[in-house]
């Protein structure tokens, strides 16, 4: 900008008059001494302008400014992230759809107190209202055309790469895709394709199929299975639980014997109004 080092000379008439060599007790002793400074300043014909700062500001500056802003000002969230295969993005845990061809694209968001913008190379593609961590703000308008087919050649897809894994992770994410609008389940599946490839084929079958016995789908209880290593423990409930053996901590007992040998014995009958052995 042209008017730039202009506007900043006032900033080192400022550092170089008031501030060099002085010291000030606190923040209200510096306020107090900067507004007799500024009257001062203000009041004195400028060298160049040869007019005085105080009557050009209230006769042509000050008419012009704008109200104060009411609210703080908010400082913005920005990130660079990458445009899915189900045209969403992720903003601070939360996700917001783009025009469906922008796929694969990296976009620019910005995301203040109330909204979260997205640029593609300077350009505004798409707005949404901010949402809380865990939240979803979807555009039908950014769907791709024929959403249905769309959709049914993607799911077929995702479908077949999770059962390249083993037939029970393939049957998981079929059923996590089963419903009405499969594409908002997509990410799980990538999920569920990510925790086979980290953790091997044989452990993510193994947790599948034990989540499809008790007909429990949800992709954060694959991951704490196989990250505690729990994926070929029975659940509770299923028919293997029933035989299993005694508990860890069990203890056999003969261990509560007495030293004496004396056992405590419950007898039936007795004097309820305390007729017993004085």
């Amino acid at each position: 900008m042209r008017g730039k080092p202009r506007v900043e000379a006032g900033v080192k008439f400022v550092q170089g008059n008031f501030f060099a060599g002085e010291t000030f007790l606190d923040l209200a002793d510096a306020r107090s001494k900067m507004a007799a400074w500024l009257a001062a300043a203000n009041g004195r014909v400028h060298g160049t302008t040869r007019q005085v700062p105080a009557v050009v500001f209230a006769g042509q500056e000050a008419p012009c400014l704008l109200p104060a802003p009411a609210e703080r000002y908010q400082v913005p969230y920005w990130a660079q992230v990458k445009v899915h295969l189900d045209y969403h993005i992720q903003v601070a845990r939360a996700l917001y759809s783009v025009p469906w061809r922008h796929v694969g694209a990296r976009v620019m968001a910005r995301a203040d107190e109330h909204l979260v913008k997205v640029y593609l190379r300077d350009q505004l593609i798409k707005t949404h209202p901010r949402k809380q961590p865990g939240g979803r703000s979807t555009d039908t308008a950014d769907m791709p055309p024929g959403v249905e087919g769309y959709a049914t050649r993607t799911v077929d897809r995702m479908i077949a790469q999770a059962a390249s894994y083993g037939p029970a992770t393939g049957i998981y994410a079929r059923r996590l895709l089963d419903g009405d609008a499969p594409w908002m389940m997509m990410r799980s599946v990538y999920r569920l394709i990510g925790l086979a490839k980290r953790y091997g084929p044989p452990a993510a079958e193994a947790a599948c199929a034990r989540a499809l016995d008790v007909d429990v789908i949800n992709v954060s209880k694959i991951e704490s299975m196989l990250k505690n290593a729990t994926e070929n423990t029975p659940a509770a409930g299923l028919p293997a639980a029933a035989g299993a053996g005694p508990g860890r901590f069990a203890r056999d007992a003969a261990e509560y014997a007495t030293a004496t040998g004396v056992r405590l014995q419950v007898v039936d009958g007795g004097d309820p109004a305390g007729g017993g052995r004085s």
